[in-house]
């Protein structure tokens, strides 16, 4: 018997920026929460990935709803991705039941999270975490998680960074690569990593990718674990994927920098592969996500 996709799965975004919330009147278009997408279908539980800044907003969104199970995957656990879980609501409600997966730390996933609460800096306790049913700690390779089956990759970014390919029956395979520097060597991968990262993208029709520097501010970052607009679309029209989305973007690009990024990006996808389609993520966006049988 072959399953069947419930209703269309839309990818939404809460948050969109990296290493701190940058909200003002200059990045009003496109938002200044940090990392946090939610995969969502009307019929089906939804799938949150990272809990920045951006997490608080969801919950907000979802607060008249009765608790319930949530999923919530991190690709790693640097501030701007972990924020907003002391102000997600299903945290602390003992009906609900929050599971949450993310890369094996050396000090161990839960104390590295229970350090957002320290007394010093957090009035609500972890002790107060009813909600919390389960952390999964993860490497490399296949988990599932809200009714969809994962991979997941190591990327080139400080600490244990995974980036991740989501698929399910009836939808077409999307990757989420928050942030990742494209250049390679350094950070604990292989020579052998970027070309294995493109194997890794084959099929996927929707490429969420780290697009933080501009091509002039790559020079003086290398090192940093991050990438431009030009190297995710590099990226995306070598593993033939047919929609990009940059993501992870700069607290200091304002709006109208953003938009000159995207019409570059959009400019260089349009001379490499001409079929390849570029957005930059903005907040409260929502993709709908490919169907495929």
């Amino acid at each position: 018997m072959t399953s069947q996709a419930q209703g269309p799965w839309t990818l939404r975004f809460w948050g969109v920026r990296g290493s701190i919330a940058a909200p003002g009147p200059g990045t009003v278009r496109y938002g200044g929460n940090t990392a946090c997408a939610v995969l969502e279908s009307s019929e089906q539980p939804a799938l949150v990935l990272d809990a920045g800044t951006g997490l608080r907003e969801y919950g907000r969104a979802v607060r008249d709803l009765p608790a319930s199970d949530v999923d919530l995957v991190l690709t790693h656990t640097h501030w701007d991705h972990i924020q907003g879980l002391p102000f997600f609501r299903p945290l602390y409600e003992p009906a609900g039941r929050l599971r949450v997966y993310g890369p094996r730390q050396e000090a161990g996933l839960r104390r590295v999270l229970e350090r957002l609460t320290a007394r010093e800096n957090f009035p609500i306790p972890a002790e107060a975490w009813a909600g919390l049913a389960a952390l999964v700690e993860l490497d490399e390779g296949e988990f599932g998680a809200g009714g969809w089956r994962i991979r997941a990759t190591r990327l080139c970014h400080p600490g244990h960074t995974l980036g991740f390919r989501l698929s399910r029956p009836g939808v077409a395979p999307l990757a989420y690569l928050t942030d990742n520097e494209l250049a390679g060597g350094m950070h604990g991968v292989s020579s052998s990593w970027r070309d294995n990262l493109v194997d890794f993208l084959r099929g996927v029709r929707t490429l969420v990718h780290d697009a933080t520097w501009s091509e002039e501010q790559l020079g003086a970052h290398k090192g940093w674990g991050h990438s431009s607009p030009r190297e995710a679309v590099l990226l995306a029209a070598e593993a033939g994927c047919r929609r990009l989305v940059l993501f992870h973007h700069l607290p200091e690009h304002d709006d109208a920098v953003m938009d000159r990024l995207l019409d570059r990006a959009r400019g260089e996808a349009h001379r490499l592969a001409g079929s390849l389609a570029v957005d930059a993520a903005t907040e409260g966006m929502a993709l709908t996500l490919d169907q495929e049988a």
